[in-house]
């Protein structure tokens, strides 16, 4: 009889217990939050006057998708100055948002306030209160020379005003609505009805193949130099692993056998959360669909690399989970060019 057989069913549960809490050394780091966004407080009516009336209060500054920065860093000015200079020019905020309170761990001290001024339009650097330094700059412009608590405040502002600019009036009924919960709430004053920020599930997906090359992909010109990885949106009513089978057999006609959860990034251009995952199948051939990927290539690891560093073939930059779940498959840091 083997050890299995004679165990306990006590031990037997207590072992399937350990094996069903355990987590694989195979995902990718969790990156910890470093504003709490205060959902309860929030809902509070009068908070972010309240806030704006305090001399810490520090604000963001967004129009359209760019935001203000100074020098590489997100600009963050006095909330109650900046909003009476910028009245005072007659160019107040379209949208006064909440943002968070830094938490332990961020580059602000703990506890310090943060909103969000949308501004109609941008405005001239040195006027209102702006520093004559500062600069209109989109987050794919500057993002590898923010610090994670700058990232993580341009991606949430940029995420909440996107939503804002796109849902200023009721699906119901066609009402404008108005904007309540330090800005993460539309109301129909017509209706009654309230509307939320949305997200949209995306899966991004490394493929390796039976001998453990990956497939990588993309798009445009047949005979571009760019390759990623495979990525699509989940459709309503499926799951994330449905979606990754549906994908990639759809994209590159290929058949996934299995896929794991390796971890997610927010990506609110405009409103897309990328959850990656990698896959396994025993097929060999891809078969780009021509319209959503134009070429699929295998790689293995040593042609990855050499392929980078020559400049034969470029992949995803740092700033994107598709680098991680690469450079996850390759089983550590993979050089571009410029390091070589």
């Amino acid at each position: 009889m083997s050890h299995a057989e004679s165990a306990t069913p006590a031990c037997q549960a207590q072992s399937t217990q350990l094996r069903a809490n355990h987590l694989f050394d195979t995902v990718l780091p969790v990156r910890p939050a470093l504003v709490d966004r205060g959902s309860a407080g929030r809902i509070r009516p009068g908070m972010v006057d309240e806030l704006l009336a305090r001399d810490g209060t520090l604000a963001a500054v967004l129009s359209g998708r760019q935001a203000l920065v100074q020098g590489d860093s997100l600009l963050l000015a006095g909330a109650s100055q900046l909003l009476a200079e910028l009245q005072g020019l007659g160019s107040a905020p379209d949208l006064v948002i909440y943002l968070g309170a830094a938490l332990p761990g961020s580059d602000l001290p703990e506890g310090t306030e943060l909103v969000l001024f949308v501004l109609p339009a941008p405005m001239e650097p040195g006027t209102a209160g702006i520093p004559a330094n500062a600069s209109w700059t989109g987050f794919r412009d500057i993002a590898a020379a923010l610090n994670p608590t700058d990232t993580a405040l341009f991606v949430e502002a940029s995420a909440i005003a996107n939503w804002h600019s796109g849902h200023t009036h009721c699906p119901r009924c066609g009402a404008p609505t108005v904007v309540e919960a330090g800005g993460w709430v539309r109301r129909c004053p017509k209706d009654g009805s309230e509307h939320y920020p949305r997200t949209d599930p995306a899966i991004i997906v490394t493929v390796v193949g039976p001998d453990g090359r990956l497939l990588l992909g993309g798009g445009g010109a047949v005979d571009a130099r760019n390759y990623s990885t495979l990525a699509g949106f989940v459709e309503p009513g499926e799951s994330l692993e449905q979606a990754v089978v549906r994908e990639i057999l759809e994209e590159v006609g290929v058949r996934v056998t299995g896929c794991q959860y390796l971890g997610s990034q927010s990506w609110p251009f405009p409103a897309s959360l990328m959850l990656g995952f990698t896959a396994i199948t025993t097929d060999t051939e891809a078969r780009p669909d021509g319209v959503e990927v134009t070429r699929a290539r295998w790689f293995g690891r040593e042609e990855l690399q050499e392929e980078v560093l020559n400049g034969e073939i470029t992949i995803s930059s740092r700033l994107s989970i598709a680098r991680s779940l690469i450079e996850h498959w390759y089983g550590g840091r993979i050089l571009d060019r410029t390091e070589s």
